[in-house]
């Protein structure tokens, strides 16, 4: 177990090569049965990840985005997106993310943010070297804010609420300085060094979160579902992380 985190550098990095190539190279895109978009970057990146983590790790389970699980039941289950924020890699956004997240008997116990364009990696869990790094300066850590009338909000689309989650989100909106719209998993790694405070999503999938929760607690924040229960596999999908637990709490009052 122990030795889990350098092969997950290493895959990362081999990761990070192959999609390098297909950034802002006209990358053709196909419509999968849920209207989201997926890329030869996508799966390809997947397929390396499955291949470098299956063969040091044979008896883990691995859970992606892309491709159907394996041993979904073992007691320590790697999850996967290979490319979060696809809409933003076609578009030539580069706030797209490798997600990888280690999970035990459901629990996320560590994770990757990987931004294989600008370099910047956050880390964080158990047996991992805690830490962020990145070309354009920041360390590890969360703002620290406590007042909700001065945080920064972040959310993807509005699309992703319906119609009863959107009302929710427009009180909590309403509680805080503003909101950003756009991001995806990058958000989550910009509360992580202090520069967004309040991230809100809904409808996510495990591997959308499952790489995030560590992150968010290694650099002091708070990440829970929008009922203020922990993220686990089997969790509903709404998610709500916070620079401090007292921003936290005046987040989850603003949702109602």
């Amino acid at each position: 177990m122990q030795n889990f985190a350098p092969v997950a550098e290493a895959a990362l990095d081999a990761c990070g090569d192959f999609i390098r190539p297909y950034f802002r190279n006209k990358t053709a895109s196909v419509q999968k049965a849920d209207f989201s978009p997926v890329t030869a970057a996508d799966k390809g990146a997947e397929e390396l990840l499955r291949r470098v983590l299956s063969a040091a790790f044979p008896d883990f389970g691995i859970l992606g985005e892309e491709f159907p699980p394996h041993r979904p039941d073992a007691k320590y289950l790697w999850v996967i997106d290979p490319i979060d924020g696809t809409r933003a890699f076609i578009t030539g956004r580069p706030n797209f993310c490798t997600l990888l997240g280690l999970l035990e008997d459901g629990v996320p116990v560590a994770g990757w943010i990987d931004q294989p364009v600008t370099g910047e990696r956050w880390r964080g869990g158990r047996d991992v070297a805690v830490s962020f790094v990145g070309k354009f300066g920041g360390v590890l850590g969360t703002s620290g804010r406590t007042d909700i009338a001065e945080a920064e909000l972040s959310a993807t689309s509005p699309a992703m609420f319906d119609a009863a989650q959107f009302a929710r989100f427009q009180k909590l909106e309403r509680a805080c300085r503003r909101v950003y719209w756009g991001g995806d998993a990058y958000a989550f790694g910009l509360l992580a060094i202090g520069c967004i405070d309040v991230v809100a999503e809904c409808d996510l999938k495990i591997w959308d979160w499952a790489a995030l929760a560590p992150v968010v607690q290694a650099a002091g924040g708070v990440i829970s579902d929008w009922n203020g229960a922990a993220l686990r596999a089997g969790c509903a999908g709404t998610v709500l992380a916070a620079a401090t637990p007292d921003l936290h709490k005046a987040a989850l009052a603003a949702l109602g």
